[in-house]
């Protein structure tokens, strides 16, 4: 079946099938977070992003060959409910942008900074840092080399905006600008975009509405 992101609590995983990675999409919890399971299809090793909430389910979608490390995109608590069990029972390594690991109450094993790779057998994601909706975000980037990139965003860029910034003005300026530099000017119209809630969306989607997001400032 074709892709779509769509997901709902309680409901099934959407995979999006590419050459050299399985990515699987499922939805937990009372805020509907998104938790993406990645599986590099050479060496079958697995990559959790977001072990957000409903520990049983993520460990029913990891199956039983495990998974190597579970990558935390930000510190808010509804994206690592579940972190202390998936890890306890897949002794994986964790991962979360630098400056929000002392927001996450699981110890980081891999504190990530901007431009940093992490792996998932063969297959290679790159961390871009992106400030103010926490101190410490991180996308996830894997530029295909089969197709175009795919760019895993945690709660900082969602169909039609950036993420909360709670109407503080230096928050929205700076986390706008390190979307713009760094994944809108580095990344092409076709790179699908995987939030952190909801559905999926595309760079060439959003991009014509920029000016929209920085007028209102939000």
């Amino acid at each position: 079946m074709t892709y779509s992101g769509a997901v709902k609590v309680g409901g099934p995983a959407d995979v999006h099938e590419l050459r050299d990675l399985m990515i699987s999409k499922i939805a937990v919890g009372p805020m509907d977070n998104n938790a993406y399971l990645l599986r590099c299809r050479a060496t079958d090793e697995q990559l959790l992003i977001d072990a957000a909430n409903d520990a049983s389910a993520l460990i029913g979608l990891i199956g039983d060959d495990g998974i190597a490390s579970v990558v935390t995109t930000h510190q808010h608590g509804d994206h690592w409910q579940a972190l202390a069990e998936v890890v306890a029972a897949t002794g994986a390594r964790t991962y979360a942008g630098r400056d929000d690991t002392d927001g996450i109450p699981v110890p980081t094993d891999v504190p990530v900074d901007d431009g940093d790779t992490i792996r998932v057998g063969h297959v290679e994601l790159t961390a871009r840092h992106l400030v103010g909706h926490t101190p410490g975000s991180i996308a996830l980037v894997y530029d295909d080399p089969h197709g175009h990139p795919h760019v895993f965003t945690g709660d900082c860029l969602f169909p039609g905006g950036v993420g909360n910034t709670r109407k503080d003005p230096k928050a929205f300026a700076s986390l706008i600008r390190d979307v713009e530099t760094k994944i809108f000017d580095a990344l092409p119209d076709e790179t699908w975009v995987y939030p952190g809630h909801g559905n999926d969306t595309t760079l060439g989607a959003e991009r014509p509405h920029l000016p929209e997001w920085h007028a209102r400032g939000w």
